[in-house]
């Protein structure tokens, strides 16, 4: 709460010369208004109570007064002053200025007087309030023309400028905590700029200064008044003198980055709802300012109450808007609407005296209702016995009268709506009216709308452009407008880059020093306009953009290095046409130029060795030098290192060395790394230690060794030269480890006791025996079983248990100890060998026999323990190997017919092979004959026919004899019709027009112990003969019957000679495609 100051002496302000100042700040139509009076420290201001009382308010002080008819209350003006209003952004104020010379004091110079009768008068807001004064004065002379509208209305409470006070209905003006804060820091601002008049003043002001607060305030008393068709504005009343109290006016008006934040919050309000529309009514709804701004929401800055505005208009959506309410609702309905009218409705929120700009407009059309009650009527014209009376009607007009059922109405208003009604009549007289159409003629497309200009500076990557609807809307609104661009001068590539309600754009993310050209048309029900005329623009070119930092070409020298770099990414809209390159030493900022010019690349000379300098790089165009790039550091080639001293080596064990060595001179930079080389030959030393220290500990060599080492320094720039080469030799120790410690295979085995059940063959290979001669080695073969052998390499183990898994290890013995073991290994001895199969012939033929043994699939895998080996004798009574392996079948082919051959088998394992199975003996049988030839046919006579085949000769002296069929028509059986010797057969059973079929097979006669047997070969190929009535000349027939027979002979011949002919005709035709088409 701010402390109050001692009230002034305000005699002469209320003295009798003051004249009443009634000025008028809202509009015409304007009836609600609320104003903010405003005492500067040092000042007073005089208004009337309830009681007809003046109580005079000293400053500082700010007065919220509230005008229902939009009037303002009377203010005492000093003598020497007068009012001048003053228009400022649409709104009038009213500023005391020192009096002109015509101008006569003790005069009421009215601005405005409302026409409305008098309503109740200016009601103080009680939260504003200022204390009342120790002091009432009597009435001064002069205002008893005061009229009732000008009285203000109040309860009397102590409530100060800028304190926290609650209203009767229990509110807070100030919504929370932080408005109220908001609200301190703007009245302590104003004080600040206004105390700085204090010592200007050394006397009482002989008139008031009235400033209002830069914001207005809203009357918390009077909720939910509606004033149908009112518009609400906002009024400021300044006051005073010279030069003096304009800054301090001019000053009150800015605002700081609180109010602004408030006004973005306060604009964020959606369009209200309408609902529940009647021909007069209608019900308003809408949601308070959202918090969301730019992404995030800030809860503690979000009131919990705010104050709304209604504004509606029905002259269309750019149209005059009148207030229809304010108050805190967030709904209200709204009468005395006019019915089938269109109306836009917009809500403006307001939150301590801080308003937002409005909502977009939600349109509503009203329903439509019977007509008003029409005037009384007048009389027109009077007669003794008559009276002719006029009134303003309503209804139809008779628009066509005939006997057509379809009619034409002209001459009506594009985009009207007309009502229609038809009635019929005849001799009897004239129907009822139809029931009323309602239509509405079409609106005509918009005209073309004004070339687009430029609104604003024009920048490197945007500007605004802004048009004018077109003078002709083809009677419908302009429902939105189109902008298109094209990129270029001349371009015609036309992209829609806006399409909306309002009448400008901004054209973002361009391209500096490019060209776009525009245009603009517009849509609505009528349809689209034409496009408006282009508009060319070009945006100006910048400096360029950064460039990537420069980079070294090829290695650094010691004096002097190479850059090299490109363009920006970036050119500015202009062409590149210099580049500036920098230098510094990296130990401290002091660049220079090295190099200016078009090229892409430099040469930096007479630069120190081993030293670290940054570069940076700039380009230019004609706008100018763009930014630097960042730095690149780059050092020039320092000098090796000298040679190391010899390094000291120390045996800590026998296979344990340390190495030291000391620091050479780096000339010019430092040694990064130390390589030191070790082995056991001079000449072949391998560098085993590469890294910054200064010593290295060598393990895992040999005992009595000789090795030797050198060591080399290396820096940035290389390498040094090597140091002199050193000696060390190891002492010795225990033998080395035991290694090659494997299994001998069963068939590098020669001792004759050696079973592969009972025993394991191991060898291995002598290790080193560190400078003492090896004794003896020691075997472990688990379960605590050791054993002790000379000085050999290979050991038997004996009387072992079969199929038993060992894991065997070995190590070596000298005078110094028992040196490590060697890796284990596991043996498994083998298990006994398995017993022979049973063997048998599954299937034979003339050549093949199929043998299977034992049990199991046909084909196993190769992974089986048990493998089988077949053996069969051959000529010379020696049994030679058929197959090896774990499968149980296996079939012997190319022998020879009705031949015996003698097999046996015999099982193996890891064990070894098992036991030879008893012989068997298996015959081949006789083969068939093959298949014969297709036979020929001759025709004898219309019923005889002579059928000939090949002749086969006796095999293995088994004669051969043949079987003929025929076969009648297509669907019988075959018959045989001989069988014997002979190699042709005479058919005489032919019928005519009947088509054969015959085929032949030989018949092997066999004649064994087991008596006679016929062996049946394969039949030939079906041949078709077809028998018809023999026509002189007997020759032709004859001929046609040998035409058909050897076409039937010689098919397999002829298709295997047509194949082949064009097999090689497509060959030749491919060749000479590709020498033709694809070589030349």
């Amino acid at each position: 709460m701010a402390e109050h100051p001692p009230l002034l002496d305000t005699t002469q302000i209320l003295s009798s010369d003051i004249s009443l100042l009634s000025a008028p700040i809202v509009s015409a139509d304007g009836t609600q208004q609320v104003i903010l009076v405003q005492v500067n420290p040092g000042e007073a201001f005089t208004i009337r109570r309830e009681d007809g009382q003046f109580q005079c308010i000293t400053g500082p002080a700010q007065v919220p007064m509230m005008s229902p008819n939009g009037s303002v209350p009377p203010i005492y003006v000093p003598p020497g002053y007068a009012p001048q209003v003053i228009e400022d952004n649409g709104v009038r104020r009213v500023v005391v200025v020192p009096q002109a010379p015509e101008f006569h004091p003790g005069s009421h110079t009215v601005l405005h007087r409302s026409p409305h009768p008098p309503l109740p008068g200016f009601i103080p807001v009680p939260t504003m309030m200022p204390p009342p004064p120790r002091h009432m004065y009597s009435p001064v002379t002069g205002a008893g023309d005061m009229t009732t509208q000008y009285m203000p209305q109040y309860q009397s409470s102590q409530v100060y400028g800028d304190v926290d006070a609650h209203s009767t209905h229990g509110r807070s003006n100030f919504r929370d905590e932080r408005s109220s804060k908001t609200y301190e820091r703007l009245q302590k601002k104003l004080k600040d700029r206004q105390g700085t008049q204090k010592d200007k003043m050394s006397s009482p002001p002989s008139s008031p200064q009235k400033c209002p607060s830069p914001i207005n305030e809203h009357n918390g008393l009077i909720k939910g008044q509606i004033a149908g068709g009112i518009n609400t504005g906002s009024a400021k009343i300044k006051s005073g003198k010279g030069k003096g109290g304009t800054q301090v006016d001019t000053e009150i008006e800015e605002k700081d980055e609180e109010t602004k934040a408030f006004e973005a919050l306060l604009s964020n309000i959606v369009k209200p709802v309408a609902s529940d529309i009647q021909a007069r009514t209608v019900v308003l709804t809408w949601s308070p300012p959202s918090s969301l701004i730019n992404g995030e929401t800030d809860e503690s800055s979000v009131p919990e109450l705010y104050g709304y505005e209604v504004l509606i208009s029905s002259t269309g959506k750019d149209g005059k808007y009148k207030s229809v309410y304010v108050g805190e609702e967030t709904n209200i309905t709204l009468n005395d609407l006019k019915p089938a009218m269109d109306y836009h409705a917009k809500v403006q929120a307001e939150y301590n005296s801080i308003k937002g700009t409005p909502s977009e407009a939600e349109i509503f059309t009203t329903l439509s209702c019977e007509p008003d009650i029409p005037n009384p009527p007048r009389i027109a014209n009077r007669t003794k016995n008559s009276l002719t009376l006029q009134w303003k009607g309503y209804g139809f007009k008779p628009k066509y009268d005939g006997e057509d059922l379809a009619y034409t109405v002209k001459n009506l208003r594009r985009s009207t709506k007309y009502k229609f009604k038809v009635i019929a009549y005849n001799s009897e007289g004239k129907s009822n009216p139809s029931e009323v159409v309602e239509f509405t003629t079409c609106p005509d497309k918009p005209g073309i709308p004004v070339k687009p200009s430029v609104k604003g500076k024009i920048h490197s990557h945007s500007f605004k452009i802004t048009w004018d609807p077109p003078k002709d809307n083809g009677g419908a609104t302009i429902n939105k407008y189109v902008v298109e661009m094209a990129e270029g001068s001349n371009g015609n590539k036309w992209e829609m880059i806006y399409s909306g309600a309002t009448r400008e754009h901004l054209c973002d993310r361009l391209n500096p020093g490019c060209f776009y050209r525009l245009r603009v048309y517009c849509i609505s029900d009528g349809g689209q306009s034409a496009v408006s005329e282009s508009l060319l623009v070009q945006t100006p070119a910048v400096p360029p953009g950064p460039c990537l930092p420069p980079r070294l070409q090829g290695r650094p020298k010691a004096k002097e290095i190479q850059l090299r770099w490109g363009p920006p990414l970036v050119d500015g809209g202009s062409p590149i046409s210099c580049y500036s390159v920098e230098m510094s030493p990296i130990e401290k900022d002091e660049p220079r130029e090295v190099y200016q010019g078009s090229e892409v690349e430099c040469t930096v000379s007479s630069l120190l060795p081993g030293k670290t300098y940054s570069f940076r790089l700039r380009a230019a165009n004609k706008m100018g030098f763009g930014p630097f790039s960042e730095k690149c550091d780059i050092t020039t080639a320092p000098g090796p290192p000298d040679q190391c001293k010899p390094p000291q080596v120390t045996c800590r064990s026998a296979t344990c060395a340390q190495v030291n060595w000391e620091v050479p001179l780096s000339n010019g930079t430092d040694v990064t790394e130390y390589r030191l080389e070790w082995g056991g030959v001079e000449g072949s030393m391998q560098i085993c230690y590469c890294g910054p220290g200064l010593s290295y500990e060598i393990k895992g060599l040999s005992p009595a060794t000789t090795y030797y080492c050198r060591v080399q320094a290396l820096s940035v720039v290389g390498a040094g030269p090597f140091s002199e080469v050193v000696a060390c030799v190891t002492p010795p120790s225990v033998p080395g480890i035991v290694t090659c410690l494997q299994e001998i295979s069963d068939d590098e085995i020669e001792n004759p006791h050696y079973s592969p059940s009972t025993c394991l063959a191991i060898s291995w290979e002598k290790p080193c025996d560190h400078g003492s001669e090896i004794l003896a080695y020691s075997i472990d073969f688990g379960d605590k079983q050791s054993l002790t052998v000379g000085k050999v390499t290979s050991y038997i183990i004996n009387n072992l248990q079969p199929d038993t898994t060992y894991r065997i290890r070995i190590q070596a013995l000298n005078s110094l100890g028992a040196g490590p073991f060697s890796h284990m290994i596991k043996l498994k001895t083998k298990p006994l060998p398995p017993d022979p199969p049973r063997l048998e012939c599954v299937a034979f033929s003339h050549q093949n026999l199929k043998l299977k043994w034992g049990e199991g699939t046909p084909k196993t895998l190769s992974t089986d323990s048990i493998q089988y080996h077949l053996q069969m004798e051959d000529k010379n009574g020696r049994f030679v190997s058929l197959y090896r392996g774990p499968c149980h079948t296996y079939k012997v082919q190319r022998l020879n017919e009705s031949t015996s051959y003698k097999f046996c088998i015999q099982a193996c394992n890891e064990a070894g092979e098992g036991p030879l199975s008893q012989e068997y003996i298996f015959t081949t049988p006789k083969s068939v004959p093959a298949a014969l030839k297709a036979p020929k046919i001759e025709k004898v006579n219309d019923h005889i026919c002579e059928i000939t085949w090949e002749c086969l000769q006796p095999m293995k002296g088994d004669p051969v004899i043949y079987s003929l069929q025929v076969m009648l028509g297509k669907d019988s059986e075959f018959k045989q019709i001989y069988k014997g010797p002979d190699s042709s057969f005479r058919y005489s059973s032919l019928q005519l027009n009947c088509e054969y079929r015959f085929r032949v097979c030989a018949i092997r006669q066999c004649q064994d112990s087991l008596g006679h047997q016929d062996l049946v070969g394969p039949y030939s190929t079906t041949v078709l003969f077809i028998s018809q009535r023999t026509e002189p000349p007997a020759s032709t027939n004859r001929d046609t019957v040998e035409s058909t027979r050897t076409r039937r002979a010689l098919s397999d011949e002829q298709c295997a000679a047509v194949i082949l002919v064009l097999f090689a005709f497509f060959s030749i035709l491919i060749a000479f495609i590709i020498q033709y088409f694809v070589i030349k």
